[in-house]
């Protein structure tokens, strides 16, 4: 998948610069490979990349629930005992 990932947006980037390099010749043909590439990189490679490095967490740790305003609390209190000495 990583490499999947890398390949995508090598290729997106790349249309991208070959977008700015040939807007000087021709406007329309630059513009829409830097639009094509822009779209490209957003909306198959970000969440591709997202769902890579998130596909193997729970996101109930990341949410902001009693338990863990409890363990919130609890580390700061420890960390405030190891301050005063």
């Amino acid at each position: 998948m990583r490499w999947i990932i890398l390949f995508l947006f090598f290729i997106f980037s790349g249309m991208i610069l070959t977008g700015f390099y040939i807007k000087g010749d021709n406007l329309q043909s630059g513009d829409l490979l830097i639009g094509l590439g822009i779209s490209g990189g957003v909306f198959v490679v970000m969440p591709l990349f997202l769902f890579h490095r998130w596909r193997k967490r729970e996101v109930k740790d990341y949410m902001l629930t009693k338990d863990s305003f409890k363990k919130m609390r609890e580390f700061e209190g420890s960390n405030e005992k190891k301050r005063r000495k």
